[in-house]
């Protein structure tokens, strides 16, 4: 009988949590097969990506609702910093709320949209805005559902690029996990700096960090889980704050908001998120592997073990340290988000389960749903001036 995470199939299917544990656990396979499908799909993207990335006018916008937002703001940072891209992260909740102050139509604008489904509201109605409004548009699309209303979008469309996440991406759980991953793992591949054939390596590299971590880590995690905190403070810089964002949202929809969590960077942290660190708080820090930033982590990390008031302190770090729950990896802080989100995903996940809760349903009732509801969109007229010709 096979076993993820120590569990028994029946025992993972009695507590409702087979589709979450097979989906954190799946991960590394998913991404060496994103890899190899990117390869074997290369003819579709690469001549419509070319020259919209070759043109220096160009505005990238990642967006998604949710998760799904978070997984441009993990990755926007980067690109800005190692490819020189005009890359901005912007929720598909606020664009649709207010479209002109996200989208720009005297530019020439690359849309990437994330979905699992494919079919959240706030995120169909964004690319139909950005069409609206918008004379020079494209669109990428980046999702785990190939049914779904953004992967159909494509369809008759020649400004339009659709890439399906590999199959298994389109989790069954409430909580987006692999989906997460493999979206942004596809943004870093189609945009980054590295030829797909380069990126093989260090993703091979982070793969296999990842399978050996997932094990590694159970006993942490485990007992973690069971301490009894009752908030949790995920910590991270710059591309490590998106996944601090998506471990916090994590932690809060699987414990089904049992636990109070909140995100922040290291520097941000003491102009007032601080207060909410107590002896019942978990802090899960992300250090840079990045010399000058990493230096602002340390500075915190000595700070709150000086200060005595959380419960306790994780130190995630690739490069070892007193203290830290390190990775032996000399990774570049880009492939060291994937073990880190693990770690964050894993932690959930077990939080879920030693609070008696169900992680695939954490929310029976339906208030809250795993793709969203309820959400009327309202036609948009643009005005005839912006304030900018007045």
């Amino acid at each position: 009988m096979s076993e993820l995470f120590s569990y028994r199939d029946a025992e993972l299917h009695e507590r409702q949590a087979q589709h979450t544990a097979r989906e954190i656990w799946q991960q590394p396979r998913l991404w060496r097969q994103l890899h190899r499908e990117l390869a074997d799909s290369a003819a579709q993207w690469q001549p419509f990506l070319a020259p919209l990335l070759a043109d220096p006018d160009v505005q990238i916008v990642l967006c998604g609702a949710g998760s799904s937002a978070f997984a441009g703001r993990a990755i926007a940072p980067w690109l800005r910093e190692e490819c020189g891209l005009d890359v901005a992260a912007y929720s598909t909740t606020d664009i649709v709320a207010s479209p002109l102050q996200y989208l720009d139509p005297s530019r020439p604008t690359l849309l990437v949209s994330y979905g699992r489904s494919g079919n959240s509201p706030e995120s169909v109605a964004a690319v139909e805005l950005a069409d609206q409004l918008l004379p020079r548009c494209s669109h990428l699309m980046l999702t785990c559902n190939p049914d779904g209303a953004l992967a159909r979008y494509a369809a008759g469309r020649t400004h339009v690029c659709s890439l399906v996440m590999p199959q298994g991406s389109h989790d069954q759980s409430f909580a987006m996990t692999s989906s997460f991953s493999c979206m942004t793992l596809a943004t870093a591949l189609l945009l980054g700096p590295l030829a797909l054939n380069d990126s093989l390596r260090p993703l091979e590299q982070m793969a296999e960090l990842c399978e050996q971590a997932r094990i590694a880590w159970q006993p942490q995690v485990k007992s973690l889980a069971n301490s009894g905190f009752k908030r949790m403070m995920c910590l991270g810089g710059s591309c490590f704050t998106g996944v601090a964002e998506e471990g916090a949202l994590k932690m809060l929809e699987l414990t089904a908001g049992r636990i109070a969590t909140r995100f922040d960077s290291s520097l941000g942290l003491r102009h007032g998120p601080k207060f909410m660190i107590d002896q019942h708080t978990l802090v899960v820090m992300m250090l840079s592997a990045e010399p000058y930033g990493r230096r602002y982590d340390l500075d915190l990390w000595r700070e709150l073990r000086h200060d005595g008031r959380a419960q306790e302190i994780v130190a995630l770090s690739g490069l070892p340290g007193e203290g830290f729950t390190d990775l032996g990896s000399e990774l570049d802080d880009i492939w060291l988000l994937f073990p880190y989100l693990m770690f964050l995903q894993m932690l959930a996940f077990e939080t879920s389960l030693a609070l008696g809760m169900t992680p695939d349903n954490p929310c029976p009732t339906g208030e809250v749903n795993r793709v969203v509801k309820g959400v009327d969109i309202y036609p948009f007229s643009a005005p005839l001036a912006s304030h900018k010709n007045r």
